[in-house]
């Protein structure tokens, strides 16, 4: 009974309260494998009060000026940097990445979504055109959508959740949103600064739970006409089956297979380290598995080193890093992607070869490029289908440019323009005089 008491509770959050759920799911901290928080199992019902809330909210919130919305982000994002110590410590336990990573990238970028949408929401024109000869004037207004609903990842939980309700608060819209189920703590944690931020009640409802049925009932709702949704292909054709009987728009940032193209002249120096951080930074043993019965040798990691944890954590969800040679470009290793700290290392002899080996993927969410040529840079990062190519760096955004994958990887681009139209309706006005 003690130890029940314990656990974190989490609860949801719908029109401004918090609101406990019949059911629970348990939460597991990553670093020693035991249970230390209970995760709502929402569903239909709790999904239905807060399509009601969001809906109740949706014509005060949209009536009020960008200025006016501009001003509550900026001080939402205030009141998230004055606790980011907590957030990163909270989302470290909870994901199971370092403190330093959650400290210097997560929460410090969950700060800045909001700010950067808070500013972008005020610079946005709109088109006019005139038909002299006919006395007509025409022009475009752009609208918000209504109920937006949000669905997260578990990899960057607070990271990627703020980069959704960010946008679609700021255009006007209300929203729904359901982390991982995974990694639910921080947005738990986030709720409670909402009303001191001046977020009114039903305008941010945080509804926790499983895909099958809160997402399910989120995704297949009448009365919310997008989804943005980030997370696995197979989880996208569900969603997109069940928002076609309502025409539904969605925005789908799926997985990647992200080629490091490393030339013999790039600098090594610098191209080394950062391709390291890059390859190791998420947290899988079958696939190395695999590749091993595949022919494929083990350089370290995986069944080549020991790991030695402290009796505390030989529970937890650890493994080495690992590097692969010797690796088919058939091999899963090859062609899946990978949530942990594995690496395959090929070799290429010329531009075309590697060119076309890297989009032989059927995703195409980013690549990396490194060589000392410009012209190199420049053909490479051209003829590569990917959304997004880093060359000579890797992680650098700017956030008024697209981000989005091609062909596997998803459907949509997010950022600064792109997410304003996606959560807008544009209009087109025609004035005789």
């Amino acid at each position: 009974m003690a130890e029940t008491k314990a656990l974190l509770m989490l609860e949801n959050f719908i029109d401004g309260k918090f609101v406990p759920c019949n059911s629970y799911i348990d939460s597991n901290d990553p670093s020693t494998g035991e249970v230390y928080c209970r995760v709502p199992n929402s569903g239909k019902e709790e999904m239905e009060a807060a399509v009601e809330a969001a809906r109740a909210a949706f014509p005060g919130w949209a009536s009020r000026s960008p200025q006016e919305r501009s001003q509550v982000l900026r001080r939402l994002a205030d009141l998230l940097e004055e606790s980011l110590e907590e957030f990163a410590q909270a989302e470290s336990k909870d994901q199971g990445k370092t403190i330093t990573l959650a400290r210097t990238m997560d929460i410090p970028r969950a700060v800045q979504n909001f700010r950067f949408f808070a500013s972008s929401i005020l610079h946005h024109t709109s088109e006019c055109t005139q038909m002299d000869h006919l006395g007509c004037l025409h022009y475009t207004v752009r609208a918000p959508v209504g109920i937006a609903g949000l669905i997260s990842p578990w990899n960057l939980p607070l990271y990627l959740l703020t980069w959704k309700i960010a946008p679609a608060i700021a255009a006007g819209n209300t929203v729904i949103a359901k982390p991982s189920e995974l990694t639910s703590v921080t947005a738990w944690m986030m709720c409670k600064l909402l009303e001191r931020a001046g977020v009114p009640p039903g305008v941010v409802n945080i509804v926790f739970g499983t895909g099958p049925r809160a997402g399910e009932a989120l995704v297949s709702h009448p009365e919310v006409p997008l989804i943005s949704f980030t997370g696995s292909q197979p989880t996208a054709e569900r969603i997109t089956w069940l928002s076609a009987p309502h025409c539904k728009k969605l925005s789908l940032e799926l997985g990647g297979k992200n080629p490091a193209i490393i030339f013999e002249d790039a600098d090594l120096e610098e191209c080394v380290p950062t391709t390291v951080r890059s390859s190791f930074a998420n947290q899988v043993r079958s696939f190395i598995k695999k590749a091993r019965t595949e022919g494929a040798q083990i350089l370290c990691g995986e069944g080549v080193d020991k790991l030695n944890l402290p009796p505390g954590n030989q529970a937890g969800y650890f493994m080495l890093p690992t590097v692969i040679t010797d690796i088919k470009d058939e091999s899963c290793c090859m062609k899946e992607e990978i949530f942990g700290p594995v690496t395959c290392v090929v070799p290429f002899d010329s531009e075309d070869e590697v060119i076309q080996r890297a989009n032989s993927v059927k995703y195409g969410l980013a690549a990396t490029v490194w060589s000392s040529n410009v012209g190199r840079v420049h053909r490479v990062a051209k003829k590569l289908q990917s959304g997004l190519v880093w060359t000579n760096c890797w992680l650098i955004r700017e956030l008024n440019l697209p981000f989005g994958g091609m062909k596997s990887s998803g459907v949509g681009r997010e950022g600064a323009k792109d997410s304003y139209r996606f959560f807008t309706e544009i209009k087109t006005i025609t004035v005789k005089h």
